[in-house]
């Protein structure tokens, strides 16, 4: 038995009270080992030391699965070592094998409340709210802290476009790293700033109504009536001109028309009855 407050060892009598009960309150990484096995041996330091760094943070419970073979078949265990990380008495993650120490760290860290994860949460509501300047300041807050959360960012990028900063916006998500570019989320805030900032340069939606129907070949108008829809939320009502757009000039500022479609369906998630049905008269226009 480790006499550090932080480790504790694990059995079928006290599994229940040790690590799922414990878990409600503090993360518990399991460690499944034995003592023949060599790669066990390697890992277990690096987790104790952890556990001790971490004073408290999350509790290290170990599992001699030599004595406990029932607790190692009741949770699958099928190779040593085994981690597990326990949270609200269930596993929500897990790895097989030694690793190395920051791989373990990383591991473990993931599931650590963070400094800033209540100022992000705060943020949130206040946004849902419409807090507007509330939001800002807590986003910015969290954003000088964590420079790279993407969940502050997006919730950024919404509220400036929300606030009518679609330029910022886009500098915004340009800075993000290339591994978050293809985020469905970060794609959709893209063309949704893009369709802003063309909204922003044009006159009001009756004015360029006006235009249409003294001119339906003005594309220029279609495409910005489009995008102020795309503001209010008629999606449909944008692809629809953007459709138009699309039968009567391919060539308008590089196909802007299906470039606009393909926008519109990845702010609708790219899925759902609608964006089906226009992917399909897309489709008959291209082929």
């Amino acid at each position: 038995m480790s006499e550090s407050e932080y480790i504790v060892e694990a059995t079928a009598d006290n599994f229940a009270e040790l690590v799922l009960a414990r878990s409600r309150t503090v993360p518990v990484v399991v460690d499944f080992w034995a003592g023949w096995c060599a790669p066990c041996q390697m890992l277990m330091p690096v987790l104790h030391a952890l556990a001790e760094e971490y004073r408290g943070k999350f509790i290290l419970a170990t599992v001699d699965t030599d004595r406990e073979q029932q607790l190692a078949l009741e949770y699958g265990v099928r190779s040593l070592p085994t981690v597990k990380l326990f949270m609200d008495g269930q596993v929500v993650d897990e790895f097989m094998g030694a690793q190395p120490p920051a791989a373990v760290r990383a591991f473990i860290d993931r599931h650590l409340e963070k400094p800033w994860d209540k100022l992000l949460t705060a943020a949130l509501v206040a946004l849902d709210g419409g807090q507007t300047d509330q939001a800002r300041r807590l986003l910015e807050e969290v954003l000088e802290q964590d420079p790279a959360n993407l969940q502050a960012t997006l919730a950024l990028a919404r509220l400036q476009i929300r606030s009518g900063e679609a330029q910022q916006t886009q500098a915004l998500l340009d800075a993000l790293p290339l591994e978050h570019r293809e985020n469905p989320e970060v794609k959709a805030l893209a063309g949704l700033a893009r369709f802003a900032r063309a909204a922003q340069e044009a006159p009001d939606a009756a004015e360029l109504e006006r235009r249409l129907a003294e001119d339906p070949a003005d594309l220029e108008a279609r495409y910005r009536l489009g995008a102020r829809k795309v503001l209010a939320e008629d999606y449909e009502g944008a692809m629809e001109e953007f459709l138009e757009t699309m039968r009567r000039d391919r060539s308008f500022q590089d196909d802007l028309g299906r470039r606009s479609l393909l926008a519109v369906f990845e702010i609708l998630g790219d899925r759902g009855e609608l964006v089906n049905r226009y992917r399909r008269r897309m489709a008959s226009l291209l082929y």
